[in-house]
């Protein structure tokens, strides 16, 4: 049975062990030991050598320079601030606005970079604001600093200064700034951080945070350097809406911009879903047809009797109810592309006269007797096995030598994982536009979660879930897992947590179940049992609902409807 020492043992402070219950924050820890993850709420954590990380500092002084390094860990620490802050702002709930606000000290503390203490403060919940002093105590970044460096003139607790900023302007959407006024690493006998909005320091202070001009730095000069002399000046046609970086997506791609200038045939082949018409629009729009028609056509979509007339056209009076001459879709994409999909679906009628058109470059349309000339470039698609439809009699060979003069097979998701994140990212914004919402992109927990999907429907299943996702999260929010899989979460392999003996919550969940087989014996009452647990949560909560609808893990809102439909106690208002 697996173990690991407790997070919420007699060592911890008092005051954080009260917020670690007020706020379940036991329910937000889990351990996955068996796949090497460690999640605090939708966030992954890492448990990491505060010397190795002291290294790595001190070489980012070494080899940038102490103003680009103290940059870098200042954002560091204000990404971290904020991702923490929205933790913060998940629990709040009704609760203490001072004590959701103190879990951003407590939280820096719990994750073993600092333990922060506020001396001094003068918030304005209404309006947004903070002045106070905040003093620091075992800063990992001080000691390491003075490692590598000795007592110098500059502060150095650089990430703590970020992650404060980061946490304090995220909690209250407003730019609120720390910077460091004393500093072991000066000589001083305690590191002291002071924050106020941005305004108020009467300096620039947001370019360590939000850029700058570096144009006169001189890594960027050398990164320019090195990009010409590999040979940036050689121009690559562009990707375009063709999104991935996956080596098999790359040759797929490379083979696709290969045939871009040429009339050549292409068979696109792979599983429904991966975008094959994608590629065939990119291969359009980057060829010398690109001004003409692009014209698409399911073969599969449309009834037998119908796919000769759609793409060949029909004269007037060839059959019943053909009361007008219409052209196919050959002729309307005269002088472009005309993009066949599913091509394998296609009647052996229809096959005779594909290959005809092919051979000839004449169309005739139903019940005429005449042929027109065509200039097209075909494209088609497929995702069945034409070899195999060949051998069983339901593909001409023929047809399929003339189709597959250029074959590119298309990866499924599944062979390219590693471009799931920019996908998500694109078609994120995609549907932010279409939506006229923002928000801040996926947890890492749901990115996780999209990684370790099986996609059965490729990119296209991606695609659908990702607009979902645009739909249900927040503005302003996180994609979270459950905005992304509508059939809920997928199980992880161990998901487990912490409970207060520190033993992995795997192992409670055994005994939850246990528990449970034994309520659901001869004469359980739901409703007596709903009751007895609204009791006892009030009961342990001394009467107050906000504490007892977090330990039942609802709403306030929530437990107080229960109440009042008669299934529980009374209760305090507060």
């Amino acid at each position: 049975m697996s173990s690991v020492t407790a997070v919420c043992g007699s060592g911890m402070a008092p005051e954080m062990q009260r917020l670690i219950e007020q706020f379940n924050l036991r329910s937000h820890l889990r351990f996955d030991l068996g796949a090497g993850r460690i999640w605090l709420d939708e966030n992954r954590m890492l448990l990491t050598h505060a010397r190795a990380m002291g290294a790595l500092r001190a070489e980012l002084i070494r080899v940038l320079g102490t103003r680009r390094a103290r940059i870098l860990m200042l954002r560091m620490g204000f990404i971290s601030g904020s991702i923490d802050a929205e933790v913060a702002l998940k629990l709040h709930d009704g609760g203490d606005n001072y004590d959701v606000f103190r879990l951003g000290p407590e939280l820096h503390g719990f994750e073993g970079i600092v333990k922060s203490t506020i001396t001094d403060a003068k918030i304005d919940w209404e309006n947004g604001s903070f002045f106070g002093e905040v003093d620091l105590k075992d800063s990992w970044e001080a000691e390491a600093h003075l490692n590598a460096f000795g007592v110098g003139d500059d502060a150095a607790c650089w990430s703590v200064m970020g992650y404060a900023t980061g946490f304090v302007t995220r909690y209250f959407n407003r730019f609120i700034v720390f910077k460091e006024t004393q500093c072991v690493c000066c000589g001083d006998d305690t590191c002291t951080i002071v924050g106020k909005p941005a305004e108020a320091w009467g300096e620039d202070v947001y370019s360590d945070y939000f850029g700058e001009n570096d144009s006169d730095d001189p890594m960027r000069a050398m990164e320019e350097e090195l990009a010409q002399l590999r040979g940036r000046s050689r121009e690559q046609i562009p990707a375009g809406d063709l999104v991935g970086m996956a080596p098999s997506f790359r040759a797929a791609f490379d083979l696709l911009s290969k045939a871009a200038a040429s009339p050549i045939t292409v068979l696109l082949l792979g599983e429904t879903g991966v975008g094959k018409e994608m590629f065939a629009r990119w291969l359009h729009d980057h060829g010398p047809r690109s001004d003409a028609p692009f014209v698409a056509v399911n073969c599969a979509a449309i009834p037998h009797d119908l796919i000769e007339s759609e793409l060949f056209g029909v004269q007037k009076g060839a059959y019943t109810g053909a009361d007008a001459s219409r052209a196919g879709r050959f002729e309307r994409a005269n002088g472009g592309t005309l993009f066949l999909d599913e091509v394998g679906d296609l009647s052996p009628a229809a096959q005779v006269k594909l290959l005809r058109v092919l051979q000839t470059g004449e169309v005739e349309r139903l019940g005429d007797d005449r042929s027109r000339k065509v200039d097209v470039r075909l494209i088609a698609a497929t995702n069945v096995d034409l070899q195999q439809a060949i051998a069983m009699g339901r593909f001409r060979a023929d047809l399929y030598y003339r189709l597959a003069t250029y074959p590119v097979t298309i990866p499924p998701l599944q062979e390219r994982r590693s471009d799931i994140p920019m996908l998500a990212a694109s078609l994120l914004e995609k549907y932010q536009e279409a939506y006229g919402k923002k928000v801040q992109g996926i947890s890492e927990r749901g990115m996780h979660a999209l990684l370790a999907h099986s996609w059965p429907g490729n990119v296209r299943e991606l695609e659908n879930m990702i607009e979902r996702a645009v739909l249900l999260a927040p503005p302003g929010g996180l994609v979270e897992i459950d905005h992304l899989f509508a059939s809920g979460a997928p199980r992880e392999e161990t998901g487990a947590e912490l409970d207060s003996s520190g033993a992995l919550g795997n192992e409670r969940e055994a005994r939850l179940s246990r528990l449970y087989d034994e309520l659901l014996e001869d004469g359980f009452d739901l409703e007596r049992h709903e009751a007895r647990l609204l009791a006892l949560a009030m009961q342990r909560s001394g009467g107050n609902m906000t504490h007892a609808a977090r330990s039942l893990g609802i709403t306030r809102r929530q437990l107080s409807y229960r109440l009042k439909q008669g299934t529980g106690g009374e209760a305090s208002s507060s």
